[in-house]
Order: C-alpha cells, then sequence, then structure tokens
C-alpha cells in the first residue's frame, strides 16, 4: 500500500490527526522505528537540511548524517514499513552553507535543487518544498510561489527519471504564531491547483498554513496555545482553524500544522475533532533528551560532566532563534534549548561515554533510558492524536 493511501485510509477510519517527528538525535530516530513498528501505525520522519543533509554538502549536525546515510540507516531499521522518509523545509537558503555564503537567488536554488535530487535518489517518500526564506528581501508571495513552481516541476522531473513515487507537502511562509487570512490562503490553493493542472501534476498532498502555533524557548506562544480549549480566545482561534480545514477540503488538499510542540493534551485531543490532517513535533524531544541527560548528571553526582555540557550548549549559540523579545530565561535555559544541537560534537561524545559510563557501573544503560522517556514523550501526542487504535 503506498504511504497516501495508508494516510488516506488512517484519516478515514480512524478520525486521527497524523504525525510528523522529528530526527533531534539518533537515539530519537531509534525511538520513532521502534514506535512505528510496534504500534504498526506510519510516522512521518522529518528531516530539515540542516539536520541532514546530502554529502555534497557535508551532511547535517544530527549525528553528522548525509541524507544517502540517513537514509539507509531508517530503511535497515524499519523492518514493517511504517517509517516515512519526509524532507522537512526544503528550499534555498534552508541550510547553513547557503546562509553563510550569502548566496545569491540563482545559486541558492540550484543548491536547493541538488539537495532534493539527492533526497529522492536516496528514498525518500515526501518532499516539503518551502522557499519562504530569503535573506536578501522580503518576497512577495508571487516570488514565493514562482519559486515554489520552479522546485515543484523539478522535483517531479527528477523522480519521474528515478522511477520514484514521491507526494509532496508545501509551504509558503514562516510560522508566525498568528492565524491564516482565510481569503489569502484559499487565493494560494487556487494558483496551487491551477498550477497542477495547467502542467498535469498532482496536487500536493499538504499545505502548511499559520494554525495559530508557534515554538519559542520551552513553550508554545501560538494564538491556538496561548489558552485552555474552553476560552473564548482559543474557540475563536479553533473556529478560525476549522474554515482552514473547510477549504483545504473543498480543494482536496490536507493540512499540515507545524510547531505542535508543547501544545496541552486538550488542545491537541481537539485537532482530530476539528479535522486537522497532520501536525509536526520536533524541538521539545531535544529539549527531552537535553533535560534527562542533565537529570541522570544530578541524579549520580556528575556535576563535572553536567557543567561541560551546559557550557558547550550554551557556547554553541544555537539557542539565539528561539528566544522571546524580553526573555526572563537563564543561561542554564538557553543551554538546554541548544542542547540537542550539540549532540553530534566530539567534545559532547566525550562527556556522554563519561556519564554512560558512570550509568553502566551502576546497572544502567544511559541511551536504552532515553529512547524509553523519548517514546513516552511521543505517546501523549500519539494518544492525543487518536493514532494509537489496535495497540
Amino acid at each position: 500500500m503506498k504511504h497516501t493511501e495508508h494516510f488516506d485510509e488512517l484519516l478515514h477510519t480512524r478520525r486521527c490527526t497524523l504525525l510528523g517527528l522529528g530526527p533531534m538525535s539518533r537515539n530519537c530516530v531509534d525511538a520513532i522505528i521502534e514506535l512505528g513498528n510496534e504500534l504498526k501505525t506510519p510516522f512521518m520522519l522529518i528531516a530539515s537540511r540542516r539536520q541532514v543533509e546530502a554529502k555534497e554538502f557535508g551532511g547535517g549536525y544530527v549525528n553528522n548524517w548525509t541524507t544517502e546515510d540517513f537514509a539507509e540507516y531508517v530503511r535497515g531499521r524499519d523492518r514493517g514499513g511504517y517509517i516515512v522518509l519526509v524532507r522537512d523545509h526544503g528550499g534555498p537558503w534552508q541550510n547553513y552553507s547557503e546562509v553563510a555564503q550569502k548566496m545569491n537567488l540563482k545559486d541558492a536554488m540550484e543548491s536547493a535543487k541538488r539537495s532534493f535530487a539527492a533526497d529522492i535518489k536516496s528514498g525518500f517518500h515526501m518532499i516539503h518544498i518551502d522557499p519562504s526564506i530569503d535573506i536578501h528581501k522580503t518576497p512577495t508571495q508571487e516570488e514565493v510561489l514562482e519559486r515554489l513552481f520552479e522546485l515543484y516541476k523539478f522535483c517531479a522531473d527528477v523522480a519521474r527519471r528515478e522511477g520514484k513515487e514521491i507526494f509532496f507537502e508545501f509551504g509558503t511562509d514562516e510560522q508566525s504564531g498568528d492565524l491564516e487570512d482565510i481569503s489569502v490562503f484559499e487565493n494560494l490553493l487556487k494558483k496551487i491547483v491551477a498550477f497542477c493542472q495547467e502542467h498535469a501534476l498532482p496536487k500536493p498532498y499538504f499545505v502548511v498554513a499559520q494554525t495559530g502555533t508557534k515554538v519559542k524557548e520551552m513553550c508554545n506562544v501560538g494564538d491556538l496555545a496561548a489558552s485552555a480549549v474552553s476560552s473564548p480566545d482559543a474557540a475563536a482561534a479553533q473556529a478560525h482553524v476549522h474554515k482552514l480545514v473547510e477549504v483545504c477540503n473543498r480543494y482536496g488538499i490536507r493540512l499540515k500544522e507545524h510547531n505542535a510542540d508543547y501544545l496541552s493534551d486538550e488542545i491537541l485531543g481537539w485537532h482530530p475533532r476539528a479535522g486537522v490532517h497532520a501536525v509536526n513535533v520536533a524541538p521539545e524531544f531535544g529539549v527531552f533528551e537535553t533535560k534527562h541527560i542533565l537529570r541522570v548528571c544530578d541524579d549520580f553526582g556528575l556535576t563535572a560532566e553536567r557543567e561541560r555540557f551546559l557550557k558547550l550548549a550554551y557556547d554553541s549559540q544555537k539557542w539565539g532563534k528561539w528566544m522571546v523579545a524580553n526573555t526572563t530565561a537563564t543561561d542554564v535555559d538557553r543551554a538546554v534549548i541548544a542542547g540537542h544541537y550539540v549532540f553530534s560534537n566530539p567534545e559532547f561524545q566525550k562527556i556522554k561515554e563519561r556519564i554512560a559510563a558512570a550509568c553502566k557501573a551502576r546497572g544502567f544503560d544511559l541511551d536504552f533510558s532515553i529512547r524509553q522517556g523519548l517514546k513516552y514523550s511521543m505517546m501523549r501526542f500519539i494518544y492525543n492524536l487518536n493514532l494509537h487504535h489496535g495497540y
């Protein structure tokens, strides 16, 4: 059965919301694969270009994985075929090197195309095309769509030549935490559908919209997340998302929500009832693993290792983009937010080896405990999104 057919069946029979999970670490990837096979339920494994990148570009920060090696790793462990490999946020200026080199549009587009080609050849199942970033200016919607369509045609051509069946997710702006303008969104879908019809291309399976979610620091600050489900403000946000779902259903395209991290059980449980087709969750699991390692250090009195890890994470400065204005976050908070970015750093690997050795001396497997904790955290989403039936 094709992944899209399996997704359609789940959406129809379970009244669920599909789940995309970020590969924040090797432990996180292993936990996702184990859960998919244990539950016999497909999960989207959503790798950004910063996390996992083509060998040509030097790989990504997660386990130093190249696209090619990452795909092979997942296939080798996903015995039941439940993991849907997804390129998340593919497009120009979506990896570190294109930004650092201050590439012009032409070069950044060509770089993105080479990255997409590696995804397709490596066996990724879904491509999220996201041309929303421009380091030189704020592009108009027409400019964003022009880039989107150019990249879509390219990917479709590569997939055809390679004999690969790929499905797509389109995103045209960065998550803001606000709610999408319904008329602007519907106009966007009209243009997408018209382009697909004109060029005899399938419509994207998912489209990303602003549903009132936005991750900052270690919480969700979007309009939808800001209040309890029963509050008037949340009720207005829910009604707005209902309209987005209706528009998507009318055009035969499914709504994908990004930044569902840290949402309450109540709000998560509302998603399937509202008909939201899919959500993505990622940073929350990186923070969980960092906190777990620090907690182990506290429990076993590994003060030196704890402090070295925190300093390494803080000094990475990777926490910068996550901070809110006028933040009250401490340096430790900043380090926790950035912890997963340094998991593959050789210095952290030495620190972790010492922590793991101390755990082993006490009959405790550090990585196993991390994976079990991650699986428990993921189950919160799985249960609330109604993906657990039959388990």
